[in-house]
């Protein structure tokens, strides 16, 4: 019955070795990862808003494009005025992206997620 079990040799205990240190160094990696994959969703977050406005407009703090909707966050010029923008710009395109934070958190005290529909929808924010 030669052949039907192979003597022990001494790359196996290596490989066994070999798998069991990969697991203990990936096992935390994924852990870790898994637990950085879901973002905050608070409206205090500034990783919140970078992802909003990366949705409404590439990110590009500095948008105007000629629909009415300015700035990283697609602001009207009516509720940059109503929320108080205008003490940092005349309009939301030409105020820094930590302004119109400021301001969007206003807008979103008073009228929620829903002041931005479909991208905090799309972004599960609502």
């Amino acid at each position: 019955m030669s052949g039907r079990h192979a003597a022990p040799s001494a790359s196996r205990p290596l490989l066994k070795a070999g798998v069991v240190a990969a697991a203990a160094v990936t096992g935390p990696l994924a852990i870790t990862g898994t637990a950085m994959a879901a973002p905050s969703v608070s409206p205090e977050s500034n990783a919140t808003w970078d992802r909003l406005a990366m949705c409404e407009s590439t990110q590009n703090w500095e948008a105007d494009t000629g629909n009415g909707f300015k700035g990283g966050l697609q602001f009207t010029d009516s509720t940059w005025s109503e929320f108080g923008g205008e003490r940092f710009a005349s309009s939301p395109d030409e105020a820094s992206r930590e302004q119109q934070i400021r301001v969007a958190k206003k807008v979103q005290d008073e009228q929620g997620w829903n002041a931005w529909p479909t991208c905090s929808e799309k972004l599960g924010l609502q």
